[in-house]
């Protein structure tokens, strides 16, 4: 992601996190790859149920602060009431922040509730395979490419490299 965005110009970017029994960490902004990946990879999955209403509401918050050029949010399941992740999601589409939901597996909840929070922020919505970090990996870079150059940008980003980042541009 962030050798992708280095080709043009950079990106800042900030890591959101929750697991367990209401556990939720926001780390500080972040430009350099290795001390994200590091801290990415200190993260442990723990059972509990998701909080993706209080990443919505973080990123409100932030985006009322300074400029958020895009949100990313990965998960596997949706647990919470729909209505008020729509909400949540309806005042990031107003701030002008889309959100790029990517899902790992087939919940058919979750599938429903991401797609609709990527619909209220002008976003776009993938499910990914299980086992494919590669499909991440070409997701978040193309988010970057987004985030530091637009629609623009993304569409190129697009062609060049078809599949899954295709279907992300032809959503937005």
């Amino acid at each position: 992601m962030f050798a992708t965005a280095a080709e043009l110009g950079g990106l800042a970017l900030q890591l959101v996190w929750y697991r367990g029994c209401g556990e939720f960490q926001i780390e500080p902004w972040l430009t350099d790859s290795a001390e994200l990946q590091r801290r990415m990879t200190s993260v442990q999955c723990r059972g509990g149920l998701t909080q993706i209403g209080r990443v919505l509401e973080h990123t409100v918050r932030e985006t009322r602060q300074h400029r958020v050029n895009a949100l990313v949010l990965v998960g596997d399941c949706l647990e919470e009431p729909i209505d008020l992740l729509c909400h949540q999601a309806g005042q990031l589409g107003l701030l002008g922040v889309p959100a790029f939901v990517f899902q790992e597996g087939h919940d058919p909840d979750a599938v429903l509730g991401f797609r609709e929070i990527a619909r209220l922020t002008r976003g776009a919505y993938c499910a990914f395979d299980v086992g494919s970090a590669r499909q991440l990996r070409d997701l978040l870079g193309a988010v970057a490419v987004y985030a530091v150059g637009g629609r623009p940008a993304l569409a190129e980003f697009g062609k060049r490299h078809g599949g899954l980042i295709q279907q992300l541009t032809q959503q937005l």
